[in-house]
């Protein structure tokens, strides 16, 4: 499926691209690290973010949104706090559905919450986005074992960690493209974002 994206590289550029994505969230404005320290003595962060939902809902003007996307559309993503989807995308609420975790890893709960979103809520594109400098590639399985030493348990999940950003990006497409649950899998596109530059590169899936 085709829609336009902003870049944030140029005022008024667009581009045609493919995307799936779910999303509710809005953007936020960046603070600096002296803000946020701010913020954090002045109370809890949590007290902080419910006085901006007060602010937010005293200007809400999304109660008529349809829960299907518009775009039909859903992405999947990293979880990291420097990777604003929307923003990133261009998109806007309602739009999309953004499913996110550690690494924008394509896991079992992803692939039901993709098949809901396909089978239930009408959606039919798929992006996934990873994106540079990802903590996952810190980390090894070993995590698991850590974490059993430590708390007497061993986790059931996956770290999904990975050294190669491309390959993990493929290998994802790999298990969206290959899942029998999902409706449509013709238009599964991948990415990496830039952190530094907020630049979008597609991967060749090959």
């Amino acid at each position: 499926m085709a829609f336009f994206v902003r870049l944030h590289s140029g005022p008024g550029t667009w581009v045609t691209s493919n995307v799936m994505v779910m999303t509710t969230s809005a953007s936020v404005p960046a603070h600096s690290d002296a803000d946020s320290d701010a913020a954090i003595a002045g109370g809890s962060v949590t007290d902080r973010l419910v006085e901006a939902n007060t602010r937010y809902a005293a200007a809400f003007a999304d109660a008529g949104l349809d829960s299907r996307p518009a775009l039909r559309v859903a992405v999947v993503a990293c979880m990291d706090a420097r990777l604003d989807v929307n923003a990133v995308l261009g998109l806007a609420n309602g739009e999309a559905h953004t499913i996110r975790n550690a690494g924008g890893a394509v896991t079992d709960d992803v692939i039901r919450s993709l098949t809901i979103s396909q089978r239930k809520l009408g959606t039919r594109g798929v992006v996934l986005v990873h994106h540079t400098g990802c903590g996952m590639e810190t980390l090894t399985e070993e995590f698991r074992s850590e974490l059993e030493t430590e708390v007497g348990q061993r986790p059931a999940w996956a770290v999904e960690s990975f050294r190669d950003v491309d390959q993990d990006v493929r290998a994802s497409l790999r298990r969206v493209r290959t899942s029998p649950f999902l409706l449509h899998t013709d238009d599964v596109r991948g990415f990496v974002y830039d952190v530094k530059t907020g630049l979008l590169r597609e991967i060749d899936p090959a």
